[in-house]
C-alpha cells in the first residue's frame, strides 16, 4: 500500500453514536451471556468426553508441552529460536512506528492468500489491527517452524503435534475476539452493541438446540426441508428392512442402459448428499443420463440397533439391497457405487464375495473411499487405543455414537474454515449463517450403531486389516487382490477425510483394472460438483503403475470442470446395451415416496 493510499484512505474512526443504547445492550448481553455460560458449562464439552471441546483442548495442551519441554532440552538452540522471535517483534515495532509517522513500508509477514480470517480492509488498513495481526502471524509461523525442526519426532508424533499446535493457533487467532476484530469491534459501534444482543440470543438457540455436544449453526436451518427443496429427485421406496431403505427413482429419458446402478453412501450420514437441490443432484444427473438408479438411505438407529456389526451392514444392508435390485430389474448382476465409508463397505464386500467365488457386481465406482489407512490423515488421531477405549464405553452405556461427535471431529480438523468463522459471524457480528445445502446436509447427522462403529475404528483405522490382508468377515479371509471386476476411483486433491494419497494407494490393491481420477477441491465439494458450474478440476491417466500419488500427478492431464460427464461416458461402457425404462416397484412393488422415512428421523 502506497503512502498516497494511506493520505486518501484513512482508517475508520471508532465512535459509539449512542452511548446510552451502547450501555444497555452491553448490559444485557452480559447478562444474557452469563446464563449462555451456565448453560455450557453444564454440557459435556466441558466434559474430558471423547471428542467433546474440553478433551481435545487438553489434548492439545499436554502436546505443545510436551514439545515445549523437547524445545527446552537444548537451551541454546531454544535461547536462539527466542532471539529470532523477538527480532521480528522488533521490526514489526519499527516498521509501525514508520507508519505513524507517514511512511508506508513493506509488511513484516501477510496472511497467506487462501487465509480469509484477515480480509476485511482494516486488517491492512489500521495500524492498530495490522500491528495485532502480523504479530499473530509471526507467531505461529515461529511456532511451525520450530515444530517442524524439532528433532525426535517419528511420523505419527509429528502428525499429532501438528494437528494440536494448528487447533490452537486458530483458537487464539485475534479474528476471533471483539477488541481485536475490526469488522466486530465497527459492527458493535455501528449499532450500539446490537449486534452483541443478538449473538447471545443465537447462541442460546444453539445451546437449546444442541445434543450432548455445542453444536455451532453453520447455515441457516429454516431454509431447508428434505423432501420440499432437498432430496426432491421422484422415486418410491422399493424396499426396506430394519437397516435401511432402497430408493429406485423415475427414469426421464426413453431409453435407459441395460445395467442398473446401486448407490451405496455412508451411513454416518445421510444419503442424500448425492440428491441436494435439483440443480446439484448427483443422482438427478445420472438419472438424467440414462440409468436405473438405486441408492440405500440407511437407518438412523437408536440403542435397539447397538449390537449390529459390521458384517450385518454387509449382509443385510449392501447385499440384500443388491438383491433386491436383482429382483426388481431380473438381472443376476448391477453396477455399484461406494461413497466414503459406504465405499470401504463395499470394497470389503467385494474381497469377501472374490474369496467366495460370488460376483453380483458387473462395475464398480469408488468416491472418496479407503481401503488402506496407513495415510489416514488427522482421522487418525482420533483412533489411537485410549481415545477408543473411552468412546467404546460411550457408546456401550448408550449403544450408539451420536452424530454430533463425528461431526466435531471433522469440524476440529478445519478450525480455521468450519469453527471461528461461524463463531465470529454467529455469536460475535450476531448474524444468521448464510443458507447452504451442504452444509445443512453436513449438520443434518445421524447416530453409528455401537458395534459397528467400533468394528470399523478398530479393524480399519487402528490396525489397518483389510489392506494387510488379515481382515476375517464371517470366518473368510479378505484378499483385496482377488477383487477382478472394473473399477473406476475418485479421489479429491484437497480431502481431509479421507486423503487422496490414502485413496490412491488403496486402489493399487485391487486386482482388476482401475481408473483413478483425481477431483480439485475436498471431500464433498469435489465430488458434489455439477458440471453447470465449471468449478474447481480433474486430473486423469490411464496407468496405475505409478507408486506415489505425486508421481501420478506429474504425468497426469489436467481438465477444467466437473469429473461427472468423464466418469458418465465410463459408466456406458460398463452398462450394456439400451432397454425401456423402468417404473419403480414394477417387481417389488411401492411403499412409500421418495425421499421416505428413514431420512427423516431427526437423532
Amino acid at each position: 500500500m502506497t503512502k498516497e493510499k494511506m493520505q486518501a484512505d484513512p482508517p475508520t474512526p471508532y465512535k459509539i453514536p449512542d452511548p446510552e443504547e451502547f450501555t444497555r445492550n452491553v448490559l444485557k448481553a452480559y447478562e444474557d451471556g452469563g446464563r449462555a455460560v451456565t448453560q455450557f458449562l453444564d454440557r459435556s464439552d466441558t466434559q474430558l468426553t471423547p471428542f467433546s471441546a474440553a478433551s481435545e483442548m487438553t489434548r492439545a495442551t499436554e502436546t505443545v508441552s510436551a514439545i515445549y519441554t523437547r524445545w527446552m532440552s537444548d537451551p541454546a538452540k531454544f535461547a536462539q529460536a527466542q532471539a529470532e522471535l523477538v527480532g521480528s517483534y522488533a521490526e514489526l515495532w519499527n516498521r509501525t512506528m514508520q507508519r505513524m509517522l507517514g511512511i508506508e513500508p513493506e509488511p513484516v509477514i501477510e496472511p497467506a492468500p487462501t487465509d480469509n480470517r484477515f480480509r476485511d480492509p482494516e486488517w491492512s488498513k489500521n495500524p492498530y489491527f495490522d500491528f495485532v495481526k502480523q504479530a499473530y502471524l509471526l507467531t505461529t509461523k515461529w511456532a511451525e517452524d520450530n515444530l517442524a525442526q524439532t528433532e525426535g519426532l517419528d511420523e505419527a508424533g509429528r502428525q499429532k503435534a501438528e494437528f494440536y499446535f494448528r487447533l490452537l493457533t486458530s483458537a487464539f487467532s485475534p479474528s476471533n475476539f471483539p477488541a481485536t476484530n475490526p469488522e466486530v469491534m465497527r459492527e458493535t459501534l455501528t449499532t450500539n452493541g446490537r449486534n452483541l444482543v443478538e449473538g447471545v440470543n443465537l447462541l442460546l438457540r444453539d445451546l437449546e438446540g444442541s445434543g450432548d455436544l455445542m453444536r455451532i449453526s453453520q447455515t441457516d436451518a429454516t431454509a431447508f426441508e428434505v423432501g420440499r427443496n432437498l432430496a426432491t429427485t421422484p422415486g418410491k421406496v422399493v424396499f426396506q428392512n430394519e437397516l435401511l431403505q432402497l430408493i429406485q427413482y423415475s427414469p426421464t429419458t426413453d431409453k435407459v442402459r441395460e445395467m442398473p446402478i446401486l448407490m451405496v453412501p455412508p451411513w454416518i450420514n445421510k444419503y442424500y448428499v448425492l440428491d441436494l437441490t435439483p440443480q446439484k443432484s448427483f443422482i438427478k444427473y445420472v438419472v438424467d443420463q440414462g440409468f436405473t438408479v438405486f441408492v440405500i438411505s440407511w437407518v438412523n438407529p437408536g440403542a435397539e440397533l447397538a449390537d449390529v456389526t459390521f458384517e450385518d451392514y454387509m449382509t443385510e444392508g449392501l447385499l440384500t439391497a443388491a438383491d433386491a435390485v436383482h429382483r426388481e430389474t431380473g438381472l443376476e448382476q448391477c453396477n455399484v457405487l461406494g461413497y466414503c465409508v459406504g465405499g470401504t463397505l463395499l470394497g470389503t464386500t467385494l474381497a469377501w464375495l472374490a474369496a467366495r467365488g460370488e460376483t453380483p457386481f458387473n462395475a464398480v465406482t469408488f468416491l472418496t473411499t479407503q481401503v488402506d489407512f496407513s495415510k489416514a490423515g488427522d482421522l487418525l488421531l482420533f483412533t489411537e487405543d485410549q481415545q477408543l477405549e473411552d468412546l467404546e464405553l460411550v457408546m456401550q452405556e448408550r449403544g450408539f455414537l451420536d452424530g454430533s461427535r463425528m461431526a466435531n471431529v471433522f469440524n476440529m480438523m478445519r478450525p480455521r474454515d468450519l469453527i471461528w468463522p461461524y463463531v465470529v459471524n454467529n455469536y460475535m457480528l450476531g448474524r444468521k449463517p448464510f443458507p447452504f445445502d451442504l452444509l445443512y446436509w453436513n449438520q443434518d447427522s445421524t447416530r453409528i450403531a455401537a458395534a459397528c462403529h467400533a468394528f470399523y475404528l478398530r479393524e480399519f483405522y487402528n490396525e489397518n486389516k483389510l489392506a494387510k490382508g488379515r481382515l476375517e468377515i464371517g470366518g473368510v479371509k479378505l484378499d483385496l487382490s482377488k477383487v477382478n471386476i472394473p473399477i473406476f476411483t475418485i479421489a479429491t486433491r484437497d480431502d481431509h477425510i479421507a486423503p487422496a494419497e490414502s485413496v490412491y494407494i488403496g486402489a493399487r490393491m485391487f486386482g482388476g483394472p482401475v481408473q483413478f481420477v483425481l477431483a480439485g477441491s475436498g471431500h464433498i465439494a469435489g465430488v458434489i460438483n455439477p458440471p453447470d458450474k465449471v468449478k474447481y478440476q480433474y486430473w486423469t491417466l490411464k496407468s496405475m503403475k505409478p507408486k506415489k500419488l505425486e508421481d501420478w500427478i506429474a504425468k497426469a492431464e489436467e481438465h477444467p470442470g466437473s469429473w461427472w460427464p468423464y466418469w458418465i461416458e465410463w459408466l456406458h461402457g460398463q452398462s450394456g446395451n439400451w432397454t425401456l425404462p423402468r417404473e419403480p416397484g414394477e417387481t417389488l412393488g411401492v411403499i412409500e415416496s421418495a425421499p421416505g422415512s428413514f431420512v427423516r428421523r431427526s437423532n
